[in-house]
């Protein structure tokens, strides 16, 4: 199944239904007055967080939506039928947003949360609800509501505890096969990832997490090199990242070069991120003499300023992996004890979450709007500006007429 975690959408809700005007006529009964019935309500349209869905395959293609309309109303003071809601399943860790104004519509973060996206049109009524005393043959009625209409952005985070980061080839895939029941595909030759994948660590009989890897970075990723950053926003709802660094890279490349370069990329990604739980995990350590391991792992160490924790591990040997497996553990479970105790750890998580949230889709908004101009053929205000500076500083063409301005 192809992974789909944007897409754009167009919902309209039904329009309600108009009211009827009619008259009462049977035999022997003369002015039997207005009975003239309400039209129905327009149906409304719900966003339905589903377990069982993993992507959001099933609106690339089909995009436009619409709501049963509220049937009109009849005579004998008939109501119209009201329009059927129409419900749209999507996967848990999906964003809401307005396309037209990027406002956060809603957050489906529980299996069964529901969020109703357009609601449909008020009915109209019949002219039984004009009669009155001194109107007792009302023709008036009105029309029902038109049905709201938007369109939105769909943007699918996958929610995990643990999130991995690194260049390509640093060994992720291979980490989340080692600690996971998770099978991402994994060769001897280099390749990367194309889709995130996710992994559920049991470290004991009752206790687990769930680990995501994405695909790898690569330099310039922030201004749309390789795959881009555009799999970063789902490392926005992790709650520690793991940065795995290749300590024996095949183009025997330095390794805190590479470190460095991940750390950049995230940093110019998003600012906050950084400021998330981060471990640092030395990969491929049994390839590596044993004399040379330490100072390796002192340069990567060194050109980080590195203070947090350090894991030397290999995953494909599985050393040292149960080891971080039950370390992770332990500090989500004393993370969740320290939520629950302390008010004001909890705001600032939130805080840093918001802020996270923010910078991520402000990021990639930007790359949207940058692709966007670049398929429209229109040019960024700096490809503009140059331009505005060469034609400003041509000479003035001396065949030409003279333009002399004259001042009454």
């Amino acid at each position: 199944m192809k992974f789909v975690d944007e897409v754009s959408i167009r919902v309209k809700a039904g329009d309600g239904g108009n009211g009827c005007m009619a008259f009462r006529r049977e035999k022997f009964i003369e002015n039997g007055g207005p009975n003239g019935g309400d039209g129905g309500d327009g149906g409304s349209i719900y966003m339905v967080a589903d377990e069982n869905l993993n992507t959001l395959v099933d609106y690339r293609y089909t995009r436009h939506f619409e709501a049963e309309r509220g049937a009109n109303g009849g005579s004998t003071d008939c109501t119209g039928k009201k329009g059927e809601d129409l419900i749209l399943r999507v996967p848990v860790g999906t964003t809401v947003i307005d396309a037209s104004t990027q406002e956060i519509i809603g957050d489906l973060v529980k299996a069964g949360q529901k969020l109703m996206v357009v609601q449909g049109g008020w009915h109209g009524l019949g002219n039984t609800r004009f009669k009155s005393s001194t109107n007792r043959a009302p023709r008036q009625t009105t029309p029902g509501k038109p049905g709201e209409q938007r369109d939105l952005k769909l943007e699918m985070k996958v929610l995990a505890d643990v999130g991995l980061l690194g260049l390509p080839n640093a060994g992720k895939s291979t980490f989340i096969r080692a600690v996971s029941a998770a099978k991402p595909k994994v060769a001897d030759y280099p390749f990367t990832t194309l889709v995130p994948n996710l992994g559920v660590v049991s470290v004991d009989r009752w206790k687990s997490f769930v680990i995501a890897d994405i695909p790898g970075l690569i330099e310039g990723a922030s201004d749309g090199a390789g795959l881009g950053i555009r799999f970063l926003k789902h490392l926005a709802r992790t709650r520690v990242l793991l940065h795995l660094v290749d300590l024996a890279p095949l183009d025997e490349s330095s390794p805190a070069d590479a470190a460095e370069v991940i750390v950049n990329e995230l940093l110019r990604f998003s600012p906050s991120l950084c400021e998330r739980e981060r471990w640092l995990v030395l990969n491929k350590s049994d390839m590596i003499p044993e004399d040379e391991r330490e100072a390796r792992v002192k340069e990567v160490v060194d050109r980080l300023q590195w203070e947090g924790p350090v894991y030397l591990i290999s995953a494909i040997s599985r050393q040292g992996t149960e080891q971080i497996s039950h370390d992770l553990m332990r500090y989500l479970e004393d993370r969740a004890d320290r939520l629950a105790a302390d008010p004001a750890y909890a705001e600032e998580l939130r805080d840093l979450d918001q802020r996270i949230e923010d910078e991520a889709r402000a990021q990639l908004q930007a790359l949207d709007d940058a692709r966007t101009l670049r398929h429209t053929g229109v040019k960024s205000v700096a490809d503009a500006s140059d331009d505005d500076d060469d034609f400003w500083g041509d000479e003035d063409d001396e065949d030409g007429p003279e333009i002399i301005y004259v001042r009454d």
